[in-house]
């Protein structure tokens, strides 16, 4: 069978059974503090888990999009050296909401696996749970009971905690669970040996396919377990390895998932795949590396996280290049050329995974400039490598870090390199510097959630928001409050029953506003959503908490400020289809009081006239104060056919709500707030155009009272100026013959300059000392000019020679210090100007660099310079 048969077969085979269909949830977590990307099948229903939400259906199946590379479970290093370990991957799953349980799921696991496809029975065997006595769990006798009725004993196996309890993260839903490995092996091998002993050891020809996970437990702050509201099945059954079972290979990447990419790779390297899993097999790892790791990156970017120096952009961008590194070192390949294969895997998954064949073209210019970007930077930091300053023959700890840091040197590319060059390198001192920046990052990243306090039982399972229509309400409960502790402080967190207040979403801030209980005010600092629980942030928690009557109160001029700028994003998105094409579409947005800014993609600046026609179109349609026609609850399906645009990334439920103000202009799904009337906006304002990243453009913009108040500031701003010409005419004419008039002087300035420095130099001459044959001119000179400087230095280098030269200025109160080394000292004396400067900047609590013959610094303490002089002298001595 294909992989296209074998994933369609488990979905018809679930939906034969009562299980509705769903689609995959983005990979990006955004409303869950504990996960950052989508790791496992069950994320997207971790409040159904809970009770927090009613979920779909009482049985749901899916193929889910799952990323391993962050927090507990990370697979990223593993990948490209073994046959099953993947960044990217797709997790079957069948789930059972408090309907059916151990019974129905290891029944179904096994008509799927033994009658469907096929596979033998002899070579299946089950693990359950053998109890954990330090958390008084029990052995999970009943699984095993069950699976009794289909496999001899000899074939059910009793798992640790490890390996037969699942858990997603630190907290959450988790419970026992019940693996069905598969022996791979030939039957030459199988006779050799027992495949049950084979069972979870890594490496062996005996696979996990798929787990049964039976949700009972909540895992508490504290580490403690407590009982979910009810009982729940979830199953996973890792696509790629039920493959590999079906199509009769021994890895992953023999099969037809991967197969296109690895033959497109040695096509374009012309280098052949071997299969080879040794570790010196390097152009075999870089094949299954790229072919891995491109689809981690297409369909990120495609799910709407673009790469970036922070949070899930960073991930995505240092899987992305770590593939380059691979192709880089190991494939010859010098040019952008992942992005070759996102056409091939778009088409591949248009059927399951539409979202990557409809961005297509925009996806592959985001990854091709991703990698030229980092092809760049890995010539810089070849160059890098090259000026480094070895001692011993050795590369000290904390420059291999560095490479690592600055440049995205993996260490085993240092080692590489380093041994071509007969170096080696410091790996204790690597280790501890890269200790040291974990220490630092865990230290930055702690938080101290505490549990949930439930004063009373959530009604219907969710919270009932009310903000569309009302800023106030009465009568409110308390649901849920905790106490959250990170570096900025200890902070308090509540949920209501009902609530006006808008949790950030969708790129729209959270409201604030305030709270009575009784007679105590609470302030509302932030609300936010974590899964789907709108949380409200307090200042501090009420002195009598559970009360039956709780006013709350947003804001109200501050929600009309954000719903204005939200409108107005609408407006600009429709404007820019009209003007730029229909290409141009959101990849971010955020909205508050203050302005609005909105990332679409576009692969190029747009010009004044394009921006000037978008602002024009904006308000044309605020003046003809066009009315907000909302629709809420409407059928997915039936949003689909009015042309309603969706966003690529978003997790759209059952139905949706339709927000309009011209069916002909402007039609979005959208869950944020909104004006009546367009006419609130007043009028709308770019302040700015600008590029994010790779096909990716930003404008930023003002409605309403921020429009008027950027207009009135623009407006003093070009009155002063006036003033200052003494009210010209033609301010333009003006502002031209002042800019002709100062670089007329700055030429006349240069000149000066030249003639002091020209002066300087005879006299500096006599002032060269030598020291162990190095001719040294270390001085205390009056010349701010910087270029004036460093030709001062060029000059006199070349008339002295075999030279060192060390200048120190004073500009302003500021110190600034110089060094000049020539070619062949440098060499010879094993001086590194960039690396003496920044020592000798320390003393003057500065810092700086340079090339190894020219380096500049400054400093903040003046009385230091000259300390800081003679401390290259020390060195050069």
């Amino acid at each position: 069978m294909t992989s296209h048969q074998i994933r369609q077969q488990f979905l018809d085979f679930f939906a034969s059974k009562g299980h509705k269909i769903v689609p995959s949830a983005p990979i990006v977590r955004k409303n869950d503090p504990t996960l950052m990307f989508t790791n496992s099948g069950m994320a997207p229903f971790k409040d159904c888990f809970l009770g927090n939400l009613t979920p779909p259906a009482p049985r749901v199946a899916d193929t889910q999009k799952c990323l391993r590379v962050s927090g507990k479970h990370n697979d990223l290093e593993d990948v490209g050296l073994d046959g099953t370990h993947h960044t990217l991957f797709e997790m079957l799953g069948n789930w059972s909401f408090g309907d059916y349980f151990k019974k129905e799921a290891i029944a179904w696991s096994w008509e799927l696996l033994t009658d469907v496809y096929g596979l033998e029975k002899s070579r299946l065997y089950a693990t359950v749970f053998e109890g954990d006595a330090h958390e008084n769990l029990e052995e999970h006798t009943a699984a095993y009971q069950i699976w009794l009725q289909y496999l001899p004993k000899e074939q059910i196996l009793f798992g640790n905690k490890k390996d037969n309890f699942w858990e997603m993260g630190a907290q959450g839903p988790c419970g026992p669970c019940s693996e069905i490995h598969y022996d791979t092996r030939p039957e030459t091998e199988r006779a050799k040996g027992d495949g049950a002993k084979l069972v979870n050891v890594d490496n062996s020809g005996v696979v996990e396919i798929w787990n049964n996970v039976f949700m009972k437990y909540n895992r508490k702050a504290d580490g403690s377990l407590e009982d979910l509201p009810a009982k729940h099945v979830d199953t996973g059954m890792g696509f790629e390895r039920l493959c590999m079972v079906l199509q009769n290979k021994s890895v992953t990447y023999d099969t037809d998932i991967f197969a296109p990419y690895i033959q497109h790779i040695e096509q374009t390297s012309g280098i052949r795949y071997t299969g080879s899993f040794e570790r010196s097999a390097k152009t075999d790892i870089a094949m299954r590396v790229c072919a891995d790791h491109i689809r981690a990156v297409a369909f990120t970017i495609a799910d709407g996280q673009l790469p970036s120096n922070n949070g899930a952009g960073y991930v995505i961008r240092r899987i992305l290049r770590r593939a380059v590194r691979y192709y880089f070192s190991f494939l010859e390949v010098k040019e952008p050329f992942l992005c070759t294969m996102v056409p091939i895997l778009a088409a591949d998954f248009a059927h399951v995974f539409p979202e990557l064949q409809g961005q297509v073209e925009f996806v592959t210019k985001v990854v091709q400039e991703e990698e030229r970007s980092f092809l760049r930077t890995l010539e810089s930091g070849l160059k890098r490598f090259d000026n480094l300053e070895i001692t011993d023959n050795q590369i000290s700890g904390q420059q291999a870090f560095e490479l690592l840091d600055t440049f995205g040197f993996p260490i085993d590319l240092t080692e590489l390199i380093a041994s071509e060059k007969g170096f080696t390198v410091d790996m204790v001192g690597f280790t501890a510097a890269l200790a040291e920046q974990k220490r630092r990052s865990r230290k930055d990243a702690e938080k101290q959630v505490g549990d949930w306090v439930n004063p009373m039982e959530l009604p219907e399972n969710q919270v009932e928001f009310v903000g569309y229509d009302e800023l106030s309400v009465t009568q409110a409960q308390v649901v849920k409050y905790r106490s959250v502790q990170d570096k900025a402080g200890l902070k308090y967190q509540i949920v209501l029953t009902k609530t006006p207040f808008y949790a950030e979403s969708g790129g729209q801030v959270g409201d604030t506003g305030f709270m009575h209980f009784g007679k105590e005010r609470i302030e509302v600092l932030d609300t936010k959503k974590e899964n789907d629980l709108i949380i409200h942030f307090v200042d501090k928690l009420p002195e009598t908490i559970e009360i039956e009557d709780v006013f709350a109160q947003v804001y109200i001029e501050r929600r009309q400020a954000i719903s204005a700028n939200h409108t107005g994003v609408h407006l600009m998105h429709a404007a820019l289809h009209k003007v730029l094409g229909t290409h141009a579409v959101q990849k971010g947005q955020s909205v508050d009081d203050k302005r609005l800014r909105f990332d679409f993609s576009h692969f190029q600046a747009c010009t004044k006239e394009d921006l000037a026609q978008i602002e024009q179109l904006v308000n044309r349609k605020i003046r003809e104060n066009i009315t907000l026609l909302e629709v809420r609850n409407m059928p997915i399906e039936e949003a689909r056919k009015t042309g309603a645009m969706m966003l690529f990334g978003e997790k759209y439920g059952e139905t949706v709500r339709v927000i309009t103000f011209d069916a002909a202009f402007s039609q979005e799904l959208c869950g944020g707030t909104h004006v009546k009337a367009t006419g609130e906006l007043g009028y709308f304002k770019i302040v700015s155009e600008s590029a994010v990243s790779a096909g990716v453009r930003r404008i930023e913009a003002v409605s309403g009272t921020g429009a008027e108040a950027f207009l009135i500031n623009e407006n003093t701003q070009l009155h002063t100026v006036k003033m200052a010409l003494k009210n010209p005419k033609d301010l333009q004419k003006a502002i031209e013959a002042l800019q002709d008039e100062v670089k007329m002087l700055q030429k006349a300035n240069e000149t000066l300059l030249l003639v002091q420095a020209m002066s300087l130099q005879s006299g500096l001459k006599t002032q060269v000392e030598t020291i162990n044959n190095v001719n040294v001119l270390i001085q205390k000179i009056e010349l701010s000019d910087a270029k004036a400087l460093k030709g001062l230095m060029a000059n006199l280098e070349k008339e002295v020679g075999n030279a060192i030269i060390v200048f120190g200025t004073i500009v302003g109160d500021k110190p600034q210090l110089s060094i000049q080394i020539s070619e062949n000292i440098a060499k010879t004396h094993h001086l590194h100007a960039g690396n003496l400067v920044r020592e000798a900047a320390k003393i003057m609590q500065g810092g700086g660099g340079g090339q190894p013959l020219f380096a500049t610094a400054g400093g903040t303490d003046a009385t230091k310079l000259e300390e800081a002089m003679n401390f290259v002298r020390a060195s050069v001595g």
